[in-house]
C-alpha cells in the first residue's frame, strides 16, 4: 500500500489569533452582533441536528423502558461495545489525532478508512468536524471559540449557561466554521471530500447495520429492533456526551500539569480516558496539540495512542509524532 498523493504535509496549516484588545480572560465574550438569518438551508441544517442530537438522547428513554421490561439481549450489548470503539476511535485517531492535527501520516486505505469509520459517530461531515476543532484550538477559550464553556464569563450563572453551551448548545447556533480556512488541505484531498459526501449515507449506515447484524445474529426483526436501540441510538448518544464531555468538562474540572496559551484552560479528567479512549488527558493535547498521545504521565491509559502505535508497527502510519521526554518536560507547569 502506498500514501495518497493528496495527504496533507504532516503539518496542520497555521491558524493563529489574537485575543481582542482588553479580553481579560474572565468577562462574557463580546458580543458576535446579530447573526445571519437563516434562510432555507440554515433552517434545514438546525432541523438535522436537532434530529442527531436529540434522537439518540430520546432512545436513551426508550431504552430504560425497555431495559426494565427485560427487552435487552447480550448480542445488542456486543454489538453496541464493537460499534462504540470502531466508531470512537475513528474520531479519535482518525478526525482529531490524524487529520486534524498531523499526529501521523497514514496509508490512504488507513486513512479513508479512519475517515469512514469516524463518521459512522454521527458527529457531523469530517471536514467541518475538523475545521471546528482547528478553530478551537485557534481560539480556546476566548473570543472566537465556538464552544467554549467561559463564553458568558467566570461567575456561577455564566458558567452554568457556559457549560451547557460547551456542551450541546453551540451546535444550534448559526456560527459556521469556513471550512476553506481551516480545513484547505482536506478540501483537496479528492478522498476526504467523497467520505465528506457520503456523510448522510453514513448516517444510515450506522443505524442500518447494527439492525442487520441483530436480525442476523438473532433470527427474527425483534432482534434487529432492539440491535438498532441498543448498538446504534444509544450507543451514539454515549459516544456524543463523551466527545462533547471533553469539550465542556474538560475545560472546567480536572488537573493542569502543563502549561497553555494564555486563557486556555485545558484540564485533565481522569474518569473520562477509558470512554473517550484518552481524550480526556485534554491539558498535554492543549500544551502540544500535535503529539499522538495525551496520556503521558504514569497510569495515563490512552488507547488511541496504542492502536496508533500498533498501526505504526504494522506499517500503515508513519512520521509518528510520539512525545519526548524533553517535549514534556519543557510543558511542565
Amino acid at each position: 500500500m502506498s500514501s495518497s498523493p493528496t495527504t496533507p504535509a504532516k503539518t496542520t496549516p497555521p491558524v493563529t489569533a489574537s485575543p481582542p484588545q482588553g479580553y481579560d480572560g474572565t468577562s462574557p465574550f463580546p458580543s458576535d452582533g446579530p447573526l445571519p438569518a437563516r434562510d432555507g438551508g440554515e433552517r434545514l441544517y438546525v432541523a438535522v441536528t436537532a434530529v442527531i442530537v436529540v434522537l439518540p438522547f430520546v432512545a436513551l428513554g426508550l431504552a430504560g423502558w425497555l431495559l426494565w421490561g427485560r427487552l435487552i439481549h447480550p448480542v445488542d450489548i456486543l454489538l453496541a461495545a464493537v460499534l462504540y470503539v470502531i466508531t470512537g476511535l475513528g474520531v479519535t485517531v482518525g478526525f482529531h489525532r490524524g487529520l486534524t492535527h498531523g499526529g501521523y501520516r497514514a496509508v490512504r486505505p488507513v486513512r479513508v478508512a479512519l475517515a469512514v469509520a469516524g463518521s459512522l459517530s454521527f458527529q457531523g461531515d469530517v471536514i467541518d468536524w475538523v475545521a471546528t476543532h482547528r478553530r478551537h484550538h485557534a481560539f480556546t477559550d476566548r473570543p472566537g471559540d465556538p464552544h467554549s464553556p467561559y463564553r458568558y464569563g467566570t461567575h456561577l450563572r455564566g458558567q452554568l449557561r457556559g457549560l451547557l453551551h460547551a456542551h450541546v448548545g453551540w451546535l444550534f447556533r448559526n456560527d459556521r466554521t469556513p471550512a476553506e480556512r481551516y480545513a484547505p488541505d482536506l478540501l483537496a484531498d479528492r478522498d476526504i471530500r467523497a467520505v465528506s459526501r457520503a456523510f448522510p449515507a453514513l448516517c444510515v449506515l450506522t443505524l442500518a447495520l447494527p439492525f442487520a447484524a441483530g436480525w442476523a445474529i438473532g433470527g427474527t426483526w425483534l432482534y434487529g429492533v432492539t440491535g438498532l436501540l441498543w448498538a446504534g441510538l444509544v450507543r451514539i448518544a454515549l459516544l456524543h456526551h463523551v466527545t462533547w464531555s471533553v469539550n465542556s468538562l474538560c475545560h472546567m474540572i480536572g488537573e493542569r500539569p502543563f502549561r497553555t496559551r494564555r486563557h486556555d484552560r485545558a484540564t485533565n479528567l481522569w474518569p473520562l480516558a477509558l470512554l473517550s479512549f484518552g481524550e480526556s488527558w485534554h491539558n498535554l493535547h492543549h500544551a502540544d496539540p500535535t503529539s499522538a498521545r495525551h496520556g503521558v504521565d504514569r497510569g495515563q491509559i490512552d488507547p488511541s495512542a496504542a492502536v496508533i502505535r500498533l498501526l505504526e508497527r504494522l506499517g500503515w502510519v508513519h512520521d509518528v509524532r510520539w512525545p519526548t521526554a524533553e517535549r514534556i518536560a519543557a510543558r511542565r507547569a
